[in-house]
């Protein structure tokens, strides 16, 4: 089982190595901005080394949005960073569901995930697998409670999109850890990835605030039994001083 961190992106492998990380995933780009991500000055070592990437897309990103200002740039980010994710050789994007505003109609933010996956797929794809990440707040989101999620995976799952599992993000929405996986998987059929944090906050706090895996609100072997249950590669989201400890405890409970 690969486990590692989200890393700062200058220095991916140097990092990596401090951590004892054997995956890192990372931002190409401002994760507050729109610009279009440049060439990684390591992209070649990333794309032909040991080490597994994988790229998250900017926070602005709201692929369901109905206002065009957002959506439309969203749509064009997504796949401008997917194809910098292919230079660095990264497994795949994730990408946040995203949601719509007060008062406006959900049904018509699954319909613009749908109608951005369809046609993408329709002009080639993506130069990496998309990923979906549960969110942990929000009224409006596409991807915070389950019964959202099985809403968003009627519209995209036919064309193929992975699934990224947030265990913070799940504990903050009011989702029991005990058996997210095999209801993500009930409802995804697959988990690609697994976001693996500990929540600053109470369970359905809607707070999305991590912490390391023995200093939050979530028991360790929840956490750890969530990893061996997913079966996927892992990546722990945490403050930077404790990573390397997170990655040490989740190797010796899961035996990787």
């Amino acid at each position: 089982m690969l486990i590692g961190a989200h890393v700062r992106e200058e220095d991916p492998l140097a990092l990596a190595a401090e951590r004892g990380a054997d995956i890192v995933q990372m931002f190409l780009a401002d994760p507050q901005g729109w610009k279009k991500p440049p060439s990684h000055p390591q992209a070649e070592q990333l794309r032909t080394g040991d080490l597994t990437v994988v790229v998250h897309s900017p926070y602005v990103v709201n692929l369901a949005s109905l206002n065009n200002r957002i959506r439309i740039p969203s749509r064009k980010l997504v796949v401008q960073h997917t194809d910098a994710a292919a230079e660095v050789g990264a497994i795949g994007l994730v990408v946040h569901g995203g949601h719509v505003t007060q008062g406006e109609d959900a049904a018509k933010g699954f319909e613009n995930w749908r109608k951005f996956i369809e046609r993408q797929m329709g002009d080639g794809g993506f130069a990496v697998p998309i990923f979906i990440e549960n969110t942990a707040g929000g009224d409006n989101a596409m991807a915070r409670r389950f019964d959202a999620l099985a809403r968003l995976w009627d519209a995209v799952g036919e064309f193929g999109v992975g699934f990224c599992l947030d265990t913070c993000h799940a504990f903050a929405a009011g989702e029991d850890l005990v058996d997210v996986v095999d209801r993500a998987k009930a409802i995804t059929g697959r988990i690609d990835l697994v976001h693996l944090n500990n929540s600053r906050d109470e369970f359905g706090s809607a707070r999305d605030r991590h912490a390391n895996i023995d200093e939050g609100t979530i028991e360790p072997d929840v956490l750890a039994a969530v990893c061996a249950a997913a079966a996927a590669p892992v990546v722990v989201e945490t403050p930077a001083e404790g990573q390397a400890s997170d990655i040490a405890f989740l190797r010796e409970r899961l035996g990787s």
